[in-house]
């Protein structure tokens, strides 16, 4: 028992220490990106090509005056940014991220680097964890007593609704032909088959354009909104409960890019490879961060690239746009299943 225990503690702790190292990487990632995009040369003070930037950032909100505004409703408004971090750091116990299955620890049965690997409703647990990150968003929001933070909060909760539906309605078509609600059941699938992009194209571009909107990224950042809402929903907060939802957001970049990895480009797969070993596992490793890596730079890349919506446009393509090309890509699937297709 105790074996067993020590070998999820440490998948946890490589899960935490990975989901963590990654958000001052993506900021560095982030400012570099868009001063090459811009054209503009970006961090290149602090450390070698401004490296160490994302740690001066950290320390200056580490010691940045902690202010709490009158009027607050301070139990939510305090509650709000642990939510959000919460909720982001939790979604990634169900992503396998890594081969080993034939391998064991301390005598146990590795079963793959996934925290949670037993459990059987993977998809919906992640689903239903992700869709509950707005909560932090509609907290801090109304709690703030600040009317840019409420329209901010309200529009974060309208956003959701619409473009979970398109998401949830994505990844059907993937669990369909898979037959099953875990993830390295998917990839499995997908490394005895075809990646699962070639036949459900439709479904990945609907699941991946719904990602950035569950993400609050540019171009769907109508919750944040600069120019019309200054901050939006975190208008009010300050040193590191202002952190925390930055921390979260690049924490949810990395989650969804990692599902869009393990539902769609064959998670830490290769076609025509078979990892065994410790090399291979190690090599699995690798080729999932790859995979991963690719994603975070499109996110990096289409935020610096495209403008943002209009509210009513955001709507319009999620209602009437994304909806019925994921309903139809479940149509697609039903139909090519039934002709032994797929």
């Amino acid at each position: 028992m105790w074996a067993e225990l020590a070998v999820v503690a440490i998948k946890l702790l490589v899960v935490a220490i990975g989901m963590l190292t990654a958000v001052p990487v993506m900021v560095w990632v982030e400012r570099r990106g868009a001063a090459f995009i811009q054209d503009r040369l970006g961090p290149n003070r602090v450390g070698p090509m401004g490296l160490v930037q994302p740690l001066v950032d950290a320390l200056k909100l580490l010691f940045k005056e902690d202010v709490t505004p009158d009027g607050v409703s301070r139990p939510l408004y305090f509650l709000a940014p642990m939510v959000a971090m919460f909720i982001a750091l939790v979604t990634f116990i169900v992503i396998p991220f890594g081969g080993g299955k034939d391998l064991s620890l301390f005598g146990v049965s590795l079963g793959g680097l996934t925290v949670a690997g037993e459990l059987q409703a993977g998809v919906l647990y992640l689903l239903a964890m992700s869709s509950l990150g707005v909560y932090g968003i509609v907290l801090a929001g109304w709690s703030s007593n600040n009317k840019y933070s409420l329209l901010g909060g309200l529009r974060s909760s309208a956003q959701l609704i619409s473009y979970e539906l398109a998401m949830a309605l994505a990844v059907m078509g993937v669990l369909m032909t898979t037959g099953s609600l875990r993830l390295d059941d998917v990839v499995a699938h997908q490394q005895a088959h075809v990646w699962n992009v070639i036949p459900q194209l439709i479904g990945f571009v609907v699941f991946i354009t719904a990602s950035f909107a569950e993400t609050n990224r540019l171009p769907f950042d109508l919750a944040e909104a600069e120019t019309e809402l200054v901050a939006g929903y975190h208008v009010e907060y300050s040193s590191m409960k202002f952190a925390a939802f930055f921390m979260s957001e690049y924490i949810n970049m990395v989650t969804a890019a990692a599902l869009s990895v393990t539902l769609f480009f064959g998670g830490w797969s290769l076609p025509f490879v078979h990892f065994a070993g410790w090399p291979g596992f190690i090599a699995s490793v690798i080729v999932f961060i790859t995979k991963v890596a690719f994603f975070l730079w499109l996110f990096v890349w289409v935020r610096w690239s495209l403008p943002r919506f209009r509210y009513d446009q955001l709507m319009r393509l999620g209602w009437k746009i994304l909806l019925p090309l994921a309903a139809a890509n479940i149509v697609w699937v039903g139909g090519a299943m039934a002709l032994k297709w797929l």
